[in-house]
């Protein structure tokens, strides 16, 4: 029996139409993608290569930046090359490949979000017990368990769409491969597919969510009984991450907490979700935290003084 399947790559239709504005695009993005790797490149050396930042909140502040710079690159290098070919295409393997990577490392982002969250409840609403509750080893396991549950969330997703008979329309509307578009294409009924699609990836980005709500919730309770200068510290960091949580989660949920069928929107939401968020996390976190640009300060003092010798 002929197996069903026989497409053997996919067309993007991308993001723009017209030479001249995918041309101002590119430069665009360009300009992002490299604000994106520098500036996360900068927070991982920085946290890693500086004595001061040894708290369990600046060791997951660098894996973020990591993940950040992994999830722009599985679709943003793809994406402004696609700018300047007429018939932008992938292969089926490449594009079960990104699929994969991109909800891995999105879905890692997600866990470690939610454990940040986690340090900071700990932190403020039970100090005493810091110590023991986000010693080295256990923030460790921790960040072992969030990117193992990644992989069995984005593998769940990945086997779930290649298993789909395509045997017609290999043309994708958008500028990368993601479950629904792909759910568009296959030559079967897709309804089970994406009820799986919404209760693996929507779920999950939804239960996140309202536990960041809920231990957000808390701090500001437990704000209520500090001094004025701690509830200002605690607010400013909290601040920083409730805006990184809501620039990330808010286009999540838009995403993948609704049946399977695609709007004219989905291409700038994603795009706003794979790029501005790894982007801008570095400002969010850097310019709003005293010990993270006093420790890059003295880190380019002595790589300065290292010049000179």
């Amino acid at each position: 029996m002929e197996d069903p399947s026989n497409v053997t790559e996919f067309v993007f239709l991308g993001i723009l139409q017209g030479w001249k504005m995918q041309r101002v695009a590119f430069g665009f993005f360009l300009m992002l993608y490299i604000l994106t790797i520098v500036g996360n490149l900068l927070i991982v050396v920085t946290v890693n290569f500086s004595g001061c930042l040894i708290s369990p909140m600046y060791f997951f502040l660098s894996y973020l930046s990591f993940v950040d710079v992994c999830y722009s690159s599985t679709t943003t290098p793809k994406m402004m090359t696609d700018l300047f070919i007429e018939r932008k295409t992938i292969s089926f393997y490449g594009c079960m490949t990104q699929l994969f990577a991109v909800h891995f490392f999105g879905c890692t982002e997600i866990f470690l979000l939610t454990v940040m969250a986690y340090d900071r409840y700990v932190a403020i609403c039970r100090p005493l017990h810091y110590t023991v509750l986000m010693s080295r080893s256990k923030c460790q396991t921790l960040v072992l368990v969030l990117w193992v549950g990644a992989f069995l969330h984005s593998i769940i997703q990945t086997v779930l769409t290649i298993r789909l008979p395509f045997c017609g329309p290999n043309v994708i509307d958008h500028y990368f491969c993601d479950v629904h578009p792909l759910l568009k294409l296959a030559c079967s009924d897709t309804y089970a597919v994406g009820l799986m699609v919404v209760a693996n990836s929507g779920m999950i980005s939804l239960i996140a969510f309202f536990c960041l709500v809920i231990s957000y919730s808390v701090i500001l309770f437990t704000l209520r009984n500090q001094s004025a200068e701690g509830r200002r510290k605690a607010l400013s960091t909290c601040g920083s991450h409730v805006v990184a949580v809501l620039l990330f989660f808010v286009p999540c949920i838009y995403m993948y907490i609704r049946p399977t069928t695609t709007f004219k929107a989905d291409k700038l939401v994603t795009l706003f979700n794979t790029v501005m968020p790894p982007m801008l996390n570095p400002l969010i976190y850097t310019l709003r935290n005293a010990e993270v640009k006093k420790a890059m300060r003295k880190l380019w003092r002595q790589k300065m003084t290292l010049r000179e010798k």
